[in-house]
């Protein structure tokens, strides 16, 4: 997936949001794909709301979905952003919404809200700090400085460091080992480790199962054991 405005760094639209939208449902329905891809034309990520239409009344919303349709109901399957230039706020709320990061060293992450007025509200505020040290996100935050992606690397926010033009090729890496295993495995682990936060301690193990216990009798379950014992790549059927 392509955002495609680099003439407005990528930023995002009620238009771009509905196109998003489209995407990740197909990425979410068609079971021939295993692992998103994010990312933007033109030598930039995302620079969040494009602040022309704001001021017409356009949000660049989708309801029940959020920004760029993916911060509140993030897909099923694994998303990687790879990020190269700019992803502000929206854009870097979007990038936090994914699984995995990937970005070239010249790219540069930012909640800038508070400098014009507004706030990080499509998980900025929320995510941030449960990625990095508290004080290092607050300082983010509440300054509107940008975080250079060296650091967002020293930081554990970023996966894979690359150099610049060199992101796609490495989400594209990271995403073929991803697919190489079962996808009711891959599809079932993100969920119980994206939500446990919310889960009380005395109910966590059941709540897992509820994710899991499909997993191991399914039919990919044998073929990976028995692929194993085989000595041989497993044939995945995702059933």
């Amino acid at each position: 997936m392509t955002m495609n405005r680099p003439d407005a760094r990528n930023a995002m639209t009620q238009a771009l949001a509905r196109e998003m939208a489209g995407a990740l449902d197909e990425l979410n329905d068609d079971a021939t794909l295993r692992v998103g891809v994010l990312t933007g034309a033109g030598g930039n990520f995302c620079s969040g709301m494009d602040l022309k239409a704001f001021l017409r009344g356009e949000l660049p919303r989708i309801e029940g979905r959020g920004f760029g349709a993916l911060t509140q109901k993030p897909p099923l399957k694994p998303l990687i952003p790879a990020v190269e230039g700019y992803a502000l706020a929206g854009g870097f709320e979007m990038a936090l919404a994914c699984d995995l990061i990937v970005a070239s060293r010249t790219a540069n992450f930012g909640l800038p809200e508070a400098k014009r007025g507004q706030a990080a509200t499509a998980g900025g505020l929320i995510r941030l700090p449960r990625r990095i040290p508290y004080h290092v996100a607050m300082q983010y935050i509440l300054t509107g400085d940008m975080l250079p992606a060296g650091s967002a690397a020293q930081f554990g926010l970023v996966n894979v460091l690359t150099e610049s033009g060199e992101a796609l090729n490495a989400t594209f890496a990271l995403a073929e080992k991803i697919q190489a295993n079962g996808s009711l495995a891959v599809m079932a682990a993100k969920r119980v480790v994206a939500e446990p936060g919310d889960w009380p301690q005395a109910e966590m193990f059941e709540r897992q199962a509820v994710y899991t216990h499909h997993v191991f009798e399914s039919e990919d379950a044998r073929e990976g054991a028995k692929a194993f014992v085989e000595k041989r790549l497993p044939v995945w059927k995702g059933c």
